[in-house]
């Protein structure tokens, strides 16, 4: 019996594997995290992007790690890393990411900045009320909009939350 739960485990994790190998002057995208908090390489975030480059394949280390060729902003990083940190580099223009835009630390995570509240709702649990507010989400020419709990947006931005001025709603009225 134990022999076959082995094997069946063995054919679930068989069935997701995919044998990935890199020839040098490749091109790879390079995995990163959200940072909210303090994340590192292995969290992911909910949010876009997960991956940054395209970056030059250089020399392969071992049978399962690459060296890249990284730029002078990330040169605090460790330029080999794990063939599960990559993933191939499709000619898609539309998928390249500049680190400039995004700006990644030296832990290779970056922040994302809401620009405004778009719309606002209370979600009413046995006892007690739950408000959330639709932030909308700008990073590198990509608008994503998600749900955050209000108090914690309040503590972060409240730059989000100041009420409107009154000269302001006066010419809008016209």
């Amino acid at each position: 019996m134990l022999l076959a739960a082995q094997s069946r485990q063995k054919s679930y994790a068989d069935n997701r594997w995919r044998d990935l190998e890199f020839q040098v002057d490749d091109r790879a995208f390079l995995k990163v995290s959200l940072m909210k908090g303090v994340m590192w390489f292995g969290k992911k975030g909910k949010l876009i992007p997960r991956y940054i480059g395209p970056y030059r394949i250089i020399r392969k280390v071992g049978q399962v790690a690459y060296g890249l060729d990284l730029p002078s902003d990330l040169e605090s990083a460790h330029p080999v890393f794990h063939v599960s940190m990559l993933r191939k580099c499709i000619r898609d223009p539309s998928r390249i990411m500049s680190v400039d835009d995004i700006q990644v630390t030296e832990q290779l995570s970056y922040q994302e900045t809401p620009i405004a509240i778009l719309d606002r709702q209370i979600q009413r649990l046995r006892t007690k009320d739950v408000a959330s507010v639709k932030v909308l989400l700008r990073n590198n020419n990509v608008e994503e909009m998600t749900w955050e709990a209000e108090e914690d947006m309040k503590s972060r931005y409240p730059y989000l939350f100041s009420p409107p001025k009154k000269g302001l709603t006066e010419i809008s009225q016209f």
